[in-house]
């Protein structure tokens, strides 16, 4: 069933009526440098805590995360209470505290520049940037992915079509508002995404005869998992894959922990903690942020596991092959099989309000990435210049390639590329982001260092050893004669659970092996 009448392309208007004019509010806000990077310090906690969960829950975890659950099962729930515990309450309680006062007395406006004034280092901001701008635009690409397939199979449109739609949309409030425009539109977004999954929960339960009925019949399902999955430890949809397989690592390391750990480091979420002007206003914001963050993603993981039993029930398979498949199409093809028109229009919007929360976030970290940490710190030692106009020409760049990749990447990649950079950001950016908050000890040198050791050795067990990455691009094949340089369980153990421990180990010996701060500048950061 696809959707299209006269009702969804007014319902359409209205919200982009809205975003647009909360977009010219935000323009109308940004006078100088430190509006458009972190809102003039002032926002609202509750814009806060909702612009950071509608920004970090996206379709990746709606629509990809959703799917990855319609195949794997409510395992998937462990991500849920991890990015509760550290994404939500860690985050805020313990790192943004620290980050709101340190960022505010080196004068900070963004998550690089934090690092490189911590550590005195235009290097360490520098190549931050760099590692943003190459690397976010997957995670971007990813995002579009998941909205532009859900347009595609609600209003039975070309896909690339729909990736347009949504690119521009976006791009036309982050490129002239800033992160006041982002983080207003976030709010309004997050509202309507909150409200569309309390509805899907409960049209799930009723499509499928109550809770506990639904669930049992979930569990009566285990027989029917496919003898491939099977062999791969999963052991029904209400189970945990068998300890020690190839399933189990895949959730356990790749989706719970790469994604539940490297949330604490990623440069678009951290930078929020920087737009408020107290700490008084992070702890409120917890009290917002962690209810929403459990309707998001417990909702997803949930309805995406339980679409099984509506796919079983109505069409005598599962969700997989109902799916052709593809684990991106999962949730998509459920809504439009299994809701009532009004509400498939109703989740159209959440969805485009997800991907566009999400990737107007994403948009804005890349632009000030490569044109204010690499080419105005960096590249031109701190001068002013051209920095805001290079930003500004640098989302649209950005942009460019995270369409390039929304067209190019393959089918059931939306939770494990949002794994992968997840990881990333945990294994170059977690230790030295600890240490710049918590140990007066690291060093400039230590932070380099594992800066450098992380980034490179979760490249490189991505292109040479994790099986999933390394045997598609093949440069292990190519260079050594083999698929993966390893062999067994190591080809299924995910980076973040190699390069994470040792970038925190390069930044301890080294820290004590190099000369401290100096106390002045220590004094600068923590106060005396």
């Amino acid at each position: 069933m696809a959707v299209s009448t006269p009702v969804l392309s007014i319902v359409v208007l209205i919200y982009l009526m809205i975003i647009f004019y909360l977009g010219w509010l935000g323009y109308k806000k940004t006078q100088q440098t430190e509006d458009y990077m972190v809102g003039g310090r002032k926002m609202h906690p509750y814009v806060l805590a909702i612009s950071y969960g509608a920004t970090f829950i996206s379709t990746s975890a709606i629509v990809g995360f959703g799917g990855a659950a319609g195949a794997l099962g409510m395992g998937l729930l462990w991500l849920a209470v991890m990015n509760i515990i550290v994404g939500i309450f860690l985050a805020f309680v313990i790192f943004g505290k620290k980050t709101r006062r340190i960022g505010l007395k080196l004068g900070a406006v963004t998550f690089p520049e934090l690092l490189g004034r911590r550590y005195q280092s235009r290097f360490i901001q520098g190549f931050s940037g760099i590692l943003i701008g190459l690397f976010m635009p997957l995670y971007a690409g990813i995002v579009l992915i998941g909205g532009a397939r859900f347009v595609e199979t609600t209003l039975n449109i070309n896909y690339d079509v729909a990736v347009l739609i949504l690119t521009v949309i976006v791009a036309a409030y982050v490129i002239t508002g800033g992160i006041i425009a982002v983080m207003y539109t976030d709010a309004l977004q997050g509202a309507l995404m909150f409200l569309g999954m309390a509805v899907l929960l409960a049209f799930t339960y009723i499509k499928l005869g109550g809770v506990v009925e639904a669930h049992q019949a979930l569990t009566n399902m285990a027989y029917l998992v496919p003898e491939s999955l099977q062999a791969g430890g999963h052991l029904g949809w209400t189970a945990m894959p068998e300890f020690g397989s190839p399933i189990w690592w895949n959730l356990v390391s790749t989706l719970v922990l790469g994604v539940g750990i490297g949330v604490l480091a990623q440069p678009q979420l951290a930078v929020r903690f920087m737009t408020v002007n107290s700490d008084k206003a992070l702890n409120r914001a917890v009290l917002v942020g962690g209810p929403f963050i459990l309707m998001m993603t417990g909702v997803a993981f949930t309805v995406g596991a339980l679409s099984n039993v509506y796919f079983f029930n109505n069409l005598d398979v599962i969700s997989i092959v109902a799916a052709g498949g593809n684990t991106d199409l999962i949730i998509p093809q459920y809504i439009n099989s299994a809701m009532p028109d009004v509400f498939v229009i109703l989740f159209m919007l959440t969805l485009l309000a997800a991907a566009m929360s999400t990737m107007s976030s994403q948009f804005h970290t890349m632009g000030t990435a490569i044109g204010h940490d690499f080419y105005r710190e960096y590249v031109k030692k701190g001068e002013l210049g051209q920095a805001i106009n290079v930003t500004k020409i640098a989302i649209p760049v950005t942009i460019l390639v995270s369409v390039v990749l929304a067209y190019i990447l393959p089918i059931s990649i939306i939770a494990t590329a949002t794994a992968i950079f997840f990881g990333l950001c945990a294994a170059s950016f977690l230790p030295m982001y600890t240490g710049a908050l918590f140990w007066k000890r690291m060093t400039r040198e230590g932070a380099i260092a594992s800066m450098l050791v992380g980034a490179f050795s979760s490249l490189f067990w991505l292109l040479f050893v994790h099986a999933k990455e390394a045997v598609p691009f093949g440069l292990s094949q190519a260079i050594f004669g083999k698929a993966t340089l390893l062999s067994g369980t190591w080809t299924v153990v995910d980076p973040i659970i190699i390069a994470t421990p040792l970038a925190f180990l390069t930044a301890i010996i080294v820290s004590l092996l190099t000369k401290p701060v100096s106390q002045e500048h220590l004094e600068k950061c923590f106060g005396k």
